[in-house]
């Protein structure tokens, strides 16, 4: 018997390589309650802001009325403190109401409290003690065209509440269509401390002509 060789039984096959992919990481699962909310932050955060503008709103406004309030208050409990010195009740005149200076005209020597709205002045010096009026359609220098009479019972002023009532009765004066023909001042004249204590209660308005006794006629309408 011939041996022959045999072969060797071949060997099993090697097992096929299996190539697995990485299989996607799971995403994570969130329950229902706690999912992100988003929307509701930021709506949450704006209402947050429109409340805290509102509360600082209504803070200013409070505080503005709260100090209006306080100052009203203050102003009607302290009237006499926001008073000028001076202010007592007076008649201011700005019409000529007779008796003027009594005629006849001229007249010499006569003192400033006896002075008349309306009437005219030759020669004038506002502070002088006397003066001659004569009649307005005669030459004159000045002539007095408003007044602010001071009670009897007042008490001196100061000379700075004098002067402000001279200015206010210069500014109330009404002139005619005769003051348009002359080149006018107008002057303040006020008592001192020793003719108010004399009895002069006045605070004088005058016009005058700087050129001496050039007018003529009354600028008083």
């Amino acid at each position: 018997m011939n041996h022959q060789d045999v072969p060797p039984k071949p060997a099993s096959p090697p097992p096929a390589e299996q190539h697995r992919m990485p299989a996607p990481p799971a995403e994570p699962v969130l329950h229902p309650r706690m999912e992100p909310e988003q929307g509701t932050s930021t709506q949450s955060g704006r209402v947050n802001r429109r409340m805290l503008w509102i509360a600082a709103f209504v803070v200013v406004l409070l505080a503005v009325i709260g100090s209006l309030v306080w100052l009203a208050l203050w102003l009607n409990s302290n009237p006499v403190a926001d008073s000028p010195r001076g202010s007592a009740p007076g008649v201011l005149e700005t019409t000529v109401t007779p008796p003027a200076t009594p005629l006849p005209l001229p007249r010499e020597g006569v003192t400033p409290a006896d002075y008349a709205l309306g009437d005219c002045f030759k020669d004038f010096d506002p502070e002088a003690l006397a003066a001659t009026v004569v009649a307005c359609d005669t030459p004159h220098s000045a002539q007095l065209v408003a007044l602010f009479r001071y009670p009897e019972a007042e008490t001196y002023p100061g000379a700075e509440a004098l002067k402000a009532k001279a200015l206010e009765a210069c500014q109330a004066a009404k002139l005619g269509p005769a003051a348009n023909n002359f080149a006018l001042n107008f002057e303040r004249s006020f008592p001192s401390t020793t003719s108010w204590e004399s009895g002069d209660r006045r605070a004088d308005c005058y016009v005058t002509a700087a050129g001496g006794n050039v007018i003529n006629a009354s600028v008083l309408p």
